[in-house]
C-alpha cells in the first residue's frame, strides 16, 4: 500500500495514462490486502466505552453517557469486514460458499458464547436466590440460546436483565444469516446495494415511528425491523464501494488521505459531544473511520490503533464483551460501598476483563480459531 501512495505522489500533472495506471494499482493493492490490523485498534476503542457504560450506576447525561455507541462501532467494523471477505471470496471463486461461511462463523462465535451462557445458567440455578430477575433469565433462555433475544426478550422490566448484552450478538448473527445468501444469489452488482439501502430505510422509518400506521409499535414485526443495525449496513456498503474500481477511486480520494482517520475521529467526537445526538451522522462518521484506517496502513491514527497493547485488547474484544459484565459484578461485590464510584469500578473491571478475555482467547478460543483459519485459507 505504501508503494502505491508513493506512485501517486510522483505522478506528473496531466499524465492521464500514468494516473489511470496508479488508480488501477491502488485498487489492485486494496484487493490484495488480506488483513486490516488497525481494525483491532478500533475494536479496543469500541469495547472500552461499553465497559464504562456498565460500570456506571445509571445512564449518564452528555458525552459520558454515550458508552453504548461502542456497540455501534463494533457493528460498522463487522459489516465492513464480513462483506469485504465475502466479496474477496466471490471474486476469487465466482461464488460464496454458504456452508463454509457458517462453519467459520460458528467456530468463531459459538464456543465462547455458549460456554459463557452455560456459566450464567449454572450461576442462576446454584447461586441466585429465587427472584423475578432469576425467573426472567431462565424464561428468556430459549431466546438467548437461539440468538433471538433482540426480538423476544422483554427488556421493559423493573429489574436488571441478566445476559442483556446478548441483544447485540443476536443482531450480528441475524446479519450473518441473511447477507451471504443475498450476495450469492445476486446476479447484478447493484442488487445487494439496493437490499442494504432498503434495510437502512426500513430501520430509519421504524425507529422514527413512521410505520406505526402499518405495523403496531409494540409488535414483534416492529422489533424485527428496529433490530436492523444501520451501522452494519453502512459498513457493508463501504466494503462494496471499495470493491469496485470506480467507487473505490472516489472513496479513496476522501478516506485514503493521511488526515482522513484523525478527521473522522474528530468528527465522531464532536458529534458525540452534542446535547442532541445526531445518530445517523454518528453512524456515518463511524463508517468513515473504519474506512480511513483500512484503506491505508500509514494513516494518521496508526500510532494509536497499531500500538501493541491497543491491538491486543481489540484482538480479545469478543471475549471482553462476553465477560465484562461478570467482571463488573464481581468488582462491585468485592469493593466497599464507599469505593464503588464508576471510575474505580471501570479501571478495575477493565483490567480483570482484559486478563480474563486474554486467558479465554489463549486457552479456549484459539483451537477453534485455528480450525476456522484452515477453512478461511481454503476459501481464499
Amino acid at each position: 500500500m505504501e508503494s502505491v501512495v508513493g506512485k501517486e505522489r510522483s505522478e506528473a500533472p496531466g499524465s492521464s495514462g500514468i494516473g489511470a495506471a496508479a488508480r488501477s494499482d491502488a485498487h489492485a493493492a486494496w484487493l490484495a490486502l488480506s488483513h486490516f490490523p488497525s481494525l483491532d485498534g478500533l475494536r479496543c476503542l469500541s469495547i472500552l466505552p461499553v465497559i464504562w457504560h456498565h460500570s456506571t450506576p445509571r445512564p449518564l447525561a452528555g458525552p459520558l453517557g454515550r458508552g453504548p455507541l461502542g456497540v455501534d462501532l463494533f457493528f460498522a467494523i463487522s459489516g465492513f469486514l464480513i462483506t469485504t471477505l465475502l466479496l474477496r471470496e466471490q471474486r476469487a471463486t465466482g461464488t460464496v460458499s454458504i456452508r463454509k461461511f457458517y462453519l467459520r462463523r460458528s467456530l468463531r462465535i459459538f464456543p465462547l458464547y455458549y460456554a459463557v451462557l452455560g456459566l450464567y445458567v449454572v450461576r442462576a440455578l446454584a447461586l441466585m436466590p429465587a427472584s423475578p430477575m432469576r425467573a426472567h433469565f431462565l424464561r428468556s433462555l430459549p431466546w438467548y440460546a437461539t440468538y433471538t433475544a433482540n426480538w423476544f426478550v422483554d427488556f421493559a422490566v423493573p429489574h436488571p436483565v441478566v445476559f442483556a448484552f446478548a441483544w447485540s450478538l443476536a443482531t450480528e448473527e441475524q446479519f450473518y444469516l441473511v447477507w451471504p445468501t443475498v450476495l450469492k444469489l445476486s446476479r447484478r452488482w447493484w442488487a445487494p446495494v439496493a437490499f442494504m439501502l432498503l434495510l437502512i430505510a426500513a430501520d430509519q422509518l421504524a425507529e422514527r415511528g413512521m410505520l406505526v400506521s402499518v405495523i403496531p409499535w409494540d409488535s414483534v414485526a416492529t422489533r424485527v425491523i428496529t433490530s436492523i443495525a444501520t451501522p452494519i449496513c453502512l459498513g457493508a456498503l463501504l466494503a462494496y464501494a471499495l470493491d469496485r474500481p470506480t467507487s473505490h477511486r472516489w472513496v479513496r480520494l476522501v478516506l485514503g488521505q493521511w488526515w482522513s482517520a484523525p478527521a473522522a475521529l474528530a468528527a465522531l467526537a464532536a458529534l458525540i459531544s452534542l446535547e442532541q445526538l445526531p445518530i445517523t451522522a454518528v453512524h456515518l462518521a463511524m463508517t468513515a473511520l473504519v474506512g480511513a484506517v483500512s484503506i491505508r496502513r500509514d494513516h494518521g491514527l496508526h500510532a494509536l490503533t497499531n500500538w501493541a497493547p491497543v491491538r491486543h485488547v481489540g484482538a480479545v474484544s469478543y471475549g471482553a464483551y462476553l465477560l465484562h459484565v461478570s467482571a463488573i459484578t464481581a468488582i462491585k461485590g468485592l469493593l466497599p460501598a464507599g469505593m464503588r464510584q464508576a471510575p474505580v469500578v471501570f479501571v478495575l473491571a477493565t483490567a480483570v476483563t482484559i486478563v480474563a478475555a486474554s486467558l479465554a482467547y489463549r486457552y479456549f478460543e484459539r483451537p477453534f480459531l485455528q480450525l476456522r483459519d484452515r477453512f478461511r485459507a481454503q476459501a481464499r
